[in-house]
Formats: structure tokens, sequence, C-alpha cells
């Protein structure tokens, strides 16, 4: 593996994005990178891994990690999500902590800088207003206000990543942050999760959508193969279990006659193709794995 010769005070390293729940820190990933590297959704909890994205400049690389939103554990899962931020933070060069626009700052967000005034003494934090395009002016002001008040940040700044709003200056934020060395990935390379973990993630995106409220926290998606059609390199086999923890669940996610599974393997087949730049088909198939949230064995099965 080789790396082109790089400038005379080129930077590289590691920053996180930490928030609660919906916080929009995937979406924000997602618009640093260019490119789909994380899943969103409007649910809470969409983020259960801490999920790199890599941002090539001429001056610097810029390794993100998207974390799970910090919030008050109900579950072992809950509880290893958790554990996931902390560790992140712990081995990052810049933390960027995450407030959406369009809702007040709470008792969880209060609860999170608790944990990183400590982290703040080595590493800087970052206070980052998310969701601009939600919000009017002066809310976005008081949002600014409101997070300006929780403890001393190394810089606030206000973005939207759907509008683009900017996000380019909170990169040039981050990067000037990074610590002076050689690139860390090889160029164009935009993450490093493997392949399998991105189509599960791309099939629970899809499956994510339209359900009731208390499902979206019970699906989990496991490819148990990937492989070549024989006799056609234009053509990949996938064959994913989704996961949920009870009987009527499992129908809510197939759907009357199917329906539901259909439509889910329709987007996550047009996402995957996206993803790998080859034609797929997709093979879903839907399990109850009783309480796995709570169960560590099962837990450990589904890679958490």
């Amino acid at each position: 593996m080789t790396f082109p010769t790089v400038p005379e005070g080129f930077r590289s390293g590691f920053a996180c994005f930490v928030g609660r729940p919906n916080a929009g820190k995937s979406t924000l990933t997602n618009a640093l990178i260019g490119s789909k590297v994380a899943i969103t959704s409007s649910r809470p909890q969409t983020t259960r891994h801490a999920i790199r994205g890599i941002l090539h400049r001429e001056d610097a690389q810029l390794v993100v990690i998207d974390t799970p939103g910090l919030h008050k554990p109900r579950t072992l899962l809950g509880s290893r999500l958790n554990d996931i931020v902390r560790e992140t933070w712990a081995e990052v060069d810049v933390i960027g902590f995450c407030v959406p626009a369009d809702a007040p700052v709470g008792r969880g967000d209060e609860f999170i800088v608790g944990e990183l005034r400590a982290v703040a003494a080595r590493t800087p934090v970052l206070g980052i207003v998310t969701k601009t395009d939600l919000a009017p002016p002066e809310q976005v002001a008081s949002r600014l206000s409101e997070l300006a008040g929780l403890m001393d940040f190394a810089d606030i700044v206000p973005c939207s990543a759907v509008s683009g709003f900017q996000v380019a200056l909170l990169a040039d934020l981050l990067v000037a942050r990074l610590p002076e060395g050689p690139p860390l990935y090889p160029d164009g390379e935009l993450t490093d999760e493997p392949e399998e973990t991105l189509v599960a993630e791309l099939v629970r995106e899809a499956a994510l959508e339209g359900v009731r409220d208390e499902l979206p926290h019970s699906i989990a998606v496991v490819v148990e193969e990937m492989v070549p059609r024989e006799g056609r390199a234009d053509l990949l086999d996938v064959h994913a279990q989704i996961y949920v923890e009870r009987p009527s669940q499992k129908g809510i996610v197939i759907g009357r006659g199917g329906e539901r599974l259909r439509q889910v393997g329709s987007d996550a087949r047009r996402q995957i193709e996206k993803l790998l730049g080859t034609k797929v088909y997709l093979d879903l198939h839907v399990k109850v794995a009783k309480d796995w949230q709570r169960d560590p064995r099962q837990l450990r099965k589904l890679g958490f």
C-alpha cells in the first residue's frame, strides 16, 4: 500500500460526533464525506456502530466517526451502545457535540456535556447546532445561546447537512485541530467498514421506514452470505436475515401477503447496488430472536 507525497503541514486524524439520539450526527457525517457511509432515519437511535467516514483534502485527511446517540439505557444493547460512544471519544483528536436546532437543549444534552467536560481537558470539543434548515433564525440563535451556556467549547458553529450551510466551515474547524501527519487511509477510500456491515445497515434502514414506534429498536440485520452468481460476473447474491424480538413484530415486518418485506427488499436493493456498483439479488428472511436486546449470547451473535 503506497501513499502519494503529501505537502508540508498536512494534517490527519480522527473526529467524532456525539450527542443524544436523533441529533443529526449520521446525516452530518454523510454530508462531510460527500457520500453515504452511515444510515439515516427519522427514528432515534438508528446508529448502532461507530461508523468511520474518510474526508480527503489536499491539505488533510479527516476520519469522521459517527457514534450512537448517548442515552439512558433500558437494555443491555443500550448499555453497549453507550460504551461505544465513550470508547470512541477517548481516542479521537477532536469531538463535535451536536444539538439539533429544532429542539431545545435538554437534560440529555446536559448529561452528555457533564461527561465531556472531563474529556475537554485533553481533547478539543466543538459545539455544533445541526438541522438549521428546520428552524427559523431566531430559534437557531436561541439554540446557539443555550449551547454556549453548557460549557466552554473550543468553537461553536451552526450548520445544515441538508442545505450544505457551513458544512465546509465545520470541516475547516475540525481539520484545524488535527495533528500534522501523513494520510491514514489510501486516497479514494471513503470508509473502512466491511461491505457486509454496510449492506446489513442499508437493509435495516429500509426496514425502519414506516414501522410502528416500538419496533425500530427490535430490528437487527445480519448478512449471511454475499457471493457472485455462478456464471454471472455482473450479479451478486446477497442473503440476509432480519431479526425481531417477537412473532407479532415478524408479521409487521413481512406485512400482508409479504408486501412490506418486498418493499424493504426493493428499497434496500437500490441502495446496495449504488454502494457496490453491481446488480444485486437480495434474499431476505425474517426470524424471531426472543428479547435479543437483553440477551448477552444473542447480542454477540448479532455483532454487539
